[in-house]
């Protein structure tokens, strides 16, 4: 597979088409997951979503393995995500901002576009700050990976993983109703 990633961002054609059924599969699993717990009516299938998420991905990196290149389908998942959010122009800020609970996130029905951007920029600032704490939300979260498979695609021990969980929730936690910031 890592030999295939690598032909395929070097504009190999083959080698793309001879990749997509080694990963179709996965991510399209990973896409139904996220996109399940996103509001009722949304507009994005799985499939869109797979196709979209994989286009971004070939041809444009080098990967180092399976994980780096789930690792970057979630992210291409989250620009997409993020930027249907901001297509349907449901941004809202100052007076109506709300607490979430990133626990809450995990039911069926998900946060709706305005709660994805205020996540998104939340978690990029977070990124500046803690990179790795921020992956694996984004991994979680975007990706709809458990943190144990969160662990084994990021090569950490599924304890680093669950630490930098806790850790990066709360962060977000603070960042997203409106409170200080913890500090690292």
């Amino acid at each position: 597979m890592t030999r295939l990633l690598d032909a395929a961002a070097s504009g190999d054609r083959r080698a793309a088409a001879d990749l997509l059924p080694l990963v179709y599969a996965e991510l399209r699993v990973l896409a139904a997951a996220r996109l399940a717990r996103e509001s009722p009516g949304h507009t994005l299938q799985p499939t869109a979503l797979v196709h979209e998420a994989y286009l971004r991905l070939v041809g444009d990196q080098q990967f180092e393995g399976r994980g780096h290149f789930f690792a970057a389908a979630a992210e291409a998942m989250r620009r997409i995500l993020v930027e249907s959010a901001r297509r349907k122009g449901r941004v809202k800020r100052g007076g109506d901002q709300r607490r979430v609970d990133l626990d809450d996130f995990e039911v069926t029905v998900g946060p709706p576009a305005d709660e994805i951007l205020a996540l998104d920029e939340a978690l990029t600032r977070l990124t500046a700050e803690d990179p790795e704490a921020a992956r694996v939300v984004q991994l979680h979260f975007f990706a709809g990976l458990s943190v144990e498979r969160a662990a084994e695609v990021l090569g950490v021990s599924r304890a680093t993983a669950y630490r930098q969980w806790t850790y990066a929730r709360s962060w977000l936690r603070c960042a997203m109703g409106g409170g200080d910031e913890p500090t690292g």
